[in-house]
């Protein structure tokens, strides 16, 4: 293999990353300043509106962290397994095993984000998340097999392999000197140890599967140690919205270790995550404001509805609420829809756009 196309574990330097630390300076400053901003929004939350908005960040990384890897999980069936890991009351869902595992994971990366990293509580990781698993042959275990580990697209027989990983021969010796970093690396500024863990697991990709999820848990453990508290940040869903940018520069970053162009963009990747984060501390409050203002306003049925809405979350119903979404919700007549519906914007509850059948509605929060 001609060096160019070395991958960054088989170089000389591995796993020595060297990078301009001065160049991160400001977001790492950005950082602590809009976690500060957080943790003060937080507090003009009530207790009760505090363990929703962590449940739903939970369930919303949950999902999201799943769905970058094509697994598409039921929100209320994760969202109750998280509430009921937490001792919170929960309406019974019926939980498949992968919904429950990741339920476990998110909960115990929570509940344990101060504790040393070990190889068992990895392992313990990967065999929730891999929970009803029966491809697999290694489970709560580093990969075995002795063929190559390699990330590939394209055909069969012509195949582009975007990263090949260290053979199974190499990771325990790979992943003792991870681990050792990661424990003795609190030192380093929060987005520079957070995104250099991220690469460095995912350039060693110690699982036979689960490698993405396990990796964005640690970018979260290395966030809240460096915060000395959990933190809530929408981590996965930034990633989400452009996981192609992310895979370009996870491939065009394990190629090399000198990493200033992986850490400029993971730090913003970051920043970007605790935005939205504010963003749905905001959609909280002026949840609970909603409430307080339209108490005992509302008939039932309009209660349903907006209940319906405001799980819906930032983005509400894709396209807006439509009469027919609002029959769906309460089983109401047409006649008795439009006037729920025109009564609720008379109230100033829900905004109104649109003429015929192409009328939709929002709620307002303004």
């Amino acid at each position: 293999m001609a060096s160019e196309k070395k991958w960054n574990w088989q170089q000389r330097d591995w796993p020595h990353f060297t990078y301009d630390a001065a160049a991160l300076k400001p977001h790492e400053d950005a950082f602590l300043h809009h976690a500060g901003l957080l943790l003060g929004a937080s507090m003009h939350i009530k207790a009760e509106e505090q363990q929703a908005l962590l449940i739903d960040c939970m369930s919303d990384e949950a999902l999201k962290t799943s769905e970058i890897e094509g697994e598409i999980l039921n929100r209320e069936s994760v969202q109750s397994s998280i509430q009921r890991r937490l001792g919170v009351s929960a309406p019974s869902h019926r939980t498949n095993a992968a919904e429950a595992g990741v339920a476990e994971m998110m909960v115990d990366l929570y509940q344990r984000y101060n504790e040393p990293l070990t190889h068992d509580m990895l392992w313990g990781w990967h065999a929730m998340l891999m929970n009803g698993r029966r491809d697999l042959s290694s489970v709560g275990m580093y990969r075995q097999h002795k063929e190559p580990m390699q990330i590939v697209s394209g055909r069969l027989d012509i195949p582009t392999v975007h990263f090949e990983a260290p053979p199974a021969r190499r990771l325990q010796r790979e992943m003792d000197q991870f681990i050792s970093w990661f424990n003795d690396s609190q030192s380093l500024p929060a987005l520079t140890r957070a995104s250099i863990a991220h690469l460095y697991f995912e350039s060693i990709h110690p699982f036979e599967d689960g490698n993405g999820r396990i990796g964005r848990s640690l970018v979260e453990k290395s966030l809240a140690q460096s915060l000395g508290r959990p933190v809530m940040i929408g981590l996965s869903h930034v990633i989400h919205r452009h996981r192609k940018d992310y895979y370009a520069m996870l491939e065009k970053s394990n190629r090399s270790n000198r990493i200033d162009a992986w850490l400029a963009y993971f730090a913003q990747t970051i920043l970007d995550a605790q935005a939205f984060t504010t963003t749905l501390i905001t959609f909280i409050i002026r949840k609970t404001h909603f409430y307080d203002r339209y108490r005992d306003m509302l008939n039932p049925r309009q209660e349903k509805a907006i209940a319906r809405m405001f799980r819906e979350g930032i983005d509400g119903f894709k396209g807006g609420l439509s009469a027919e979404n609002y029959i769906t919700i309460t089983g109401a007549s047409r006649a008795t829809t439009t006037r729920d519906l025109n009564d609720l914007v008379a109230k100033a509850a829900l905004t109104k756009t649109g003429t015929g059948k192409g009328t939709r509605y929002a709620l307002n929060l303004k």
